[in-house]
């Protein structure tokens, strides 16, 4: 029996010639990813044993993202913390304020991810790079403090499930709405501690930053990781994204690998998909919520805040006006600049959009778009959970770049194929 993609990265990470799922390996840690929540809490851990000491200080990527720029005392310290850290241990790969952004858009912007790696970090959709044919997972502090000192995590091999996204998409129709549509159909526990491995027509013709999105989301479905096989868009992004260590090694699935189930998804057929709270399961045809009023759009985050989600945005808002107040949160500083140089922020300036520093912060209920009680937002993010972006009567409905622009000049949910 032939071996799929995820368990031949784990098996190379191991020294094993083979792996199979639920078999425990001690594997080793190509990227440690770092942020401002859940690091600090794991130096902590490290010092009060006496650990002071990085594994390798060229393998652990550093950015404060989640509160940044701080917006209190306690995210302030947390920055310090990180600050303080860093710098003794000189980790050469520190993204500091002004530099700093959104983690999953930044590593991989960056050239910090390449196939056929490991790569952990202490936020839950580290899965994110799993698009560029890579192991990755979110991991907590404890195993973030373990990850940093040691260099190696113990995995349980997870077994794979794959997604055949047949057809074409149509216009209006996103990587969103497709990860969107599959969490809906398997629900956010259905591919619990499994690989989730897409492949098919439909993927072949989408772009890097929109794989991202759905490998983004793979946590939200309860998976390990997401996972798609390297192929020629992935080759000509790492070409213009790897500044060093260009080497790497591509594994692909067997043909005889086993899947303990396949699932095929007509992407032709696909409408733009809204969920409503407050489970990303909750998926829906945007024609099922269509003039449901909205206080607030959001386009940004780890998931639709890439330089293709505003374009695809800023296409829409050209000579409109939005009515409700929109945050435009561009992922990362490359990003921002972006944006600016190409027009875009004109675009949303002249539409009425708030346009802001790369954060995490509205997102996870943080700062910069927190909703009062009762309010309604629609939003670019990946989590739609009771009180996720602020006061737990809030409502938070998660849509792709297209759909949370057209909502916005409408002030309702609208589907955005009426304006493409």
């Amino acid at each position: 029996m032939g071996m799929t993609i995820t368990e031949k990265i784990l098996a190379r990470a191991a020294g094993k010639a083979k792996v199979v799922p639920g078999e425990l390996v001690d594997a080793k840690i190509d990227v440690v990813m770092c942020h401002d929540v859940t690091t600090p809490p794991a130096i902590s851990m490290l010092e009060a044993r006496g650990i002071d000491r990085v594994f390798d200080r060229e393998k652990i990527v550093v950015t404060p993202d989640h509160f940044q720029p701080a917006k209190d005392i306690p995210s302030a310290e947390l920055h310090k913390r990180l600050d303080v850290w860093a710098r003794r241990h000189k980790i050469k790969y520190y993204y500091k304020l002004g530099r700093a952004g959104v983690c999953h858009a930044l590593l991989p912007e960056q050239g910090h991810i390449r196939p056929g790696e490991v790569i952990v970090g202490s936020d839950s959709h580290t899965c994110t790079y799993g698009a560029f044919a890579a192991f990755s997972t979110g991991i907590g502090s404890t195993d973030a403090a373990a990850a940093i000192a040691t260099g190696q995590l113990w995995f349980k091999v997870p077994a794979s499930m794959k997604f055949v996204l047949n057809g074409s998409l149509g216009t209006g129709v996103y990587s969103k709405d497709v990860i969107l549509a599959v969490i809906a159909r398997i629900g956010v526990d259905g591919a619990l501690y499994r690989a989730m491995e897409f492949v098919g027509p439909a993927l072949a013709d989408m772009s890097m930053e929109a794989r991202m999105t759905i490998t983004n989301m793979a946590i939200e479905a309860g998976a390990k990781n997401g996972i798609m096989a390297f192929d020629d868009e992935t080759k000509r992004y790492l070409d213009e994204h790897l500044t060093d260590k260009k080497d790497y090694t591509v594994y692909e699935s067997d043909d005889d690998a086993e899947y303990v189930a396949t699932e095929q998804f007509d992407c032709s057929a696909l409408e733009p998909m809204v969920a409503l709270p407050h489970l990303p399961s909750g998926g829906v045809p945007v024609g099922e919520c269509a003039g449901k009023e909205m206080d607030q759009a959001y386009i940004g985050s780890c998931t639709n805040g890439r330089i293709e989600d505003l374009r695809i945005a800023a296409e829409i808002l050209k000579g409109r006006q939005v009515a409700i107040r929109t945050l435009i949160v561009p992922a990362t500083p490359v990003i921002w600049k972006q944006a600016k140089d190409e027009g875009l922020f004109d675009v949303f300036y002249d539409a009425g959009c708030v346009i802001a520093a790369p954060t995490c912060g509205a997102c996870l209920g943080g700062f910069m778009g927190i909703l009062a009680s009762g309010e309604k937002c629609i939003s670019t993010t990946n989590r739609n959970f009771v009180g996720r972006m602020g006061h737990p009567k809030s409502e938070v409905y998660l849509a792709s770049p297209a759909t949370a622009a057209a909502s916005a000049v409408e002030g309702k949910i609208t589907d955005p194929r009426a304006y493409v």
